[in-house]
């Protein structure tokens, strides 16, 4: 009799809020389940607003060699080698190759500029402050501030805006084909169509031609993981700080009663207990 091969499950994780805490960005408690994940052969994709250069640096921090997806989709990195499946990839630095599905952060921020002429509204990009700027308002070491200015493919923004003002913001990002996604913290401004869950069903795709059945599994906090739980099987939602869950629509979202680490620890153990791991 065959039995039916056991799909190799991929997880697909949110940083700030989620596999890392809020405030000090530590991924605390979930070192330990990140090891027991990787005894097993397990990957763990990065899936988050911050940049290649952070995720980098979160990836050395945790002996994690999977592919990553940046910026909020809008581009994935993979080791090179890591698929021996064709894929449309080209070469970069660190030993990578590298997916485009965004606008390059160049072309954002000119677009920016202009939106902030036309509307008269008051915001800021990383790339007008400085590094000591964003380092006391992240609260993040100088360094670790350096590299979230890093972005390739977004920019991150920090604004005081009113309903009134959103609308009128969104509305003119439309219109120059941008989309600002809330994180947990902090805005992200990318191209119009790029998002989290269309970077999971391309990286999926990959590992499917690579490993046949696999089970896609997904941990976030905020609305802009929301393309990405949709994107995938198992979708979980650990708590905010506060104790409450971001009110999100996501069919068979799964939340978690603890934020951040201690959350994402619960999350994967339930997995594990589900797949008998």
């Amino acid at each position: 009799m065959n039995r039916t091969p056991t799909p190799l499950p991929v997880i697909f994780t949110d940083l700030d809020g989620t596999l890392l805490d809020l405030h000090t960005y530590d991924p605390g408690p979930a070192r330990e389940a990140v090891a027991r994940l990787q005894e097993r052969g397990i990957p763990i994709v990065f899936c988050s607003s911050k940049t290649r250069a952070e995720q980098i640096a979160y990836r050395r921090q945790l002996g994690i060699r999977d592919p990553f997806i940046v910026e909020n989709g809008a581009a994935i990195f993979i080791p090179r080698d890591y698929f021996t499946v064709p894929h449309e990839a080209r070469p970069t630095s660190h030993g990578l190759e590298v997916i485009e599905l965004g606008r390059p952060a160049a072309e954002i921020r000119r677009a920016l500029r202009e939106i902030r002429k036309e509307t008269g509204l008051s915001f800021r990009g990383y790339h007008e402050m400085t590094v000591e700027e964003v380092a006391e308002l992240t609260g993040l070491p100088p360094e670790a501030a350096r590299r979230a200015m890093t972005r390739e493919y977004s920019e991150t923004i920090i604004v005081d805006f009113g309903p009134s003002d959103w609308q009128r913001f969104n509305a003119a990002l439309v219109a120059h084909g941008l989309v600002c996604f809330a994180g947990g913290r902090f805005h992200t401004v990318v191209g119009l169509g790029t998002d989290k869950g269309q970077a999971v069903h391309r990286l999926a795709e990959l590992y499917r031609q690579q490993h046949g059945a696999i089970l896609t599994v997904g941990l976030g906090d905020s609305p802009n993981d929301v393309p990405m739980l949709r994107a995938v099987d198992r979708p979980f939602l650990v708590q905010r700080p506060d104790g409450t869950w971001e009110s999100v629509d996501v069919p068979g979202l799964v939340p978690i009663p603890a934020p951040g680490p201690e959350g994402w620890c619960m999350a994967v153990e339930q997995l594990m207990t589900q797949l008998a791991l």
